[in-house]
């Protein structure tokens, strides 16, 4: 096994979604065979973006494309994909992360290897580049975010550092990243009833909710997320609303909530409030599977507040 840097672009020729398949030529067939269990890092490059690298995910397995000679996918393993809290700068004090891309003197190189879609990373350079986008106290970090003036100075017990690939695979701390990261591109807003509501010690109001749940397949991609208050995130989970296939229409099972109700809690002309990155919107597939899957199967015996 090996760690790669998979170079991703979102206006990509391909059929690449991060969270879920990396499309690449027979080329580097060899290259991501050894990647098959291993982790690689995203990488958007300097003609397609800003990012740099931007996200983090394990390879589950490559097969053939479908109908495409010469073509390859590399299947990600479901739930691994986690987009960096901050993405990482190409450069360093003006040097690359990778040795590969570096001159003996340290200044970048340019061509070559730096043009590789597909490119080993050692080790250390992998968890060097996921300590710099996800932080091994992020966790406390965000619990520290909104804490009352003079809270700092307090000396609790310093949190447990993690190695890299346990934090990867903890729950905890995926959650804390997906939260960070759903709620920042919707603004602290909640995307169905746009309100941006936050406490006395301004902790805002607004969750993060999975589109496709974790335990169904879903991944923690902000495009599998949407910021929502409790209350509506409470309806969304249980299939009292949704979002039509345009992407931005508001689904309302009418027959079981009250008009005075969706006028009080949905945004005026039903209209969802999008990221202002399009990259951040919902996917569409995610969305898809939520209609079909969840919107109008509330279970017998799940009390209705308003019932």
């Amino acid at each position: 096994m090996a760690k790669m840097v998979l170079l991703h672009k979102v206006d990509s020729i391909y059929e690449d979604e991060p969270d879920a398949v990396y499309d690449f030529p027979r080329a580097y067939l060899k290259a991501m065979e050894q990647a098959v269990g291993d982790w690689v890092v995203y990488y958007e490059p300097v003609k397609a973006g800003h990012r740099g690298y931007f996200a983090v995910a394990q390879v589950a397995r490559i097969i053939e494309k479908p109908g495409s000679a010469g073509r390859f996918l590399a299947l990600i393993a479901p739930g691994s994909f986690l987009p960096f809290d901050s993405n990482v700068p190409r450069l360093v004090d003006g040097r690359p992360l990778e040795r590969a891309l570096s001159e003996s003197d340290g200044r970048p190189k340019k061509g070559g290897a730096v043009q590789r879609a597909v490119r080993p990373l050692p080790d250390d350079e992998f968890a060097r580049i996921v300590n710099l986008g996800l932080p091994w106290d992020l966790e406390q970090i965000e619990a520290l975010r909104y804490a009352p003036a003079g809270h700092e100075i307090d000396e609790p017990p310093a949190p447990f550092q993690r190695p890299v690939l346990e934090r990867l695979t903890c729950r905890a701390y995926r959650d804390v990243a997906f939260r960070r990261k759903v709620r920042a591109a919707y603004g602290y807003r909640c995307a169905m009833s746009g309100l941006q509501l936050r406490n006395g010690g301004g902790r805002p109001e607004v969750q993060a909710a999975h589109i496709k749940p974790v335990a169904q397949g879903g991944s923690d991609a902000v495009r599998n997320g949407l910021a929502l208050s409790g209350t509506l995130h409470w309806m969304f989970d249980r299939g009292l609303i949704s979002v039509a296939g345009d992407g931005e229409t508001i689904l309302v099972s009418r027959n079981k909530v009250p008009d005075e109700v969706v006028d009080r809690l949905i945004r005026p002309g039903g209209k969802l409030l999008r990221p202002d990155d399009p990259r951040d919107a919902p996917h569409p597939a995610n969305l898809q599977w939520h209609r079909e899957k969840v919107f109008g199967q509330v279970l017998p015996g799940d009390d209705l507040p308003w019932a």
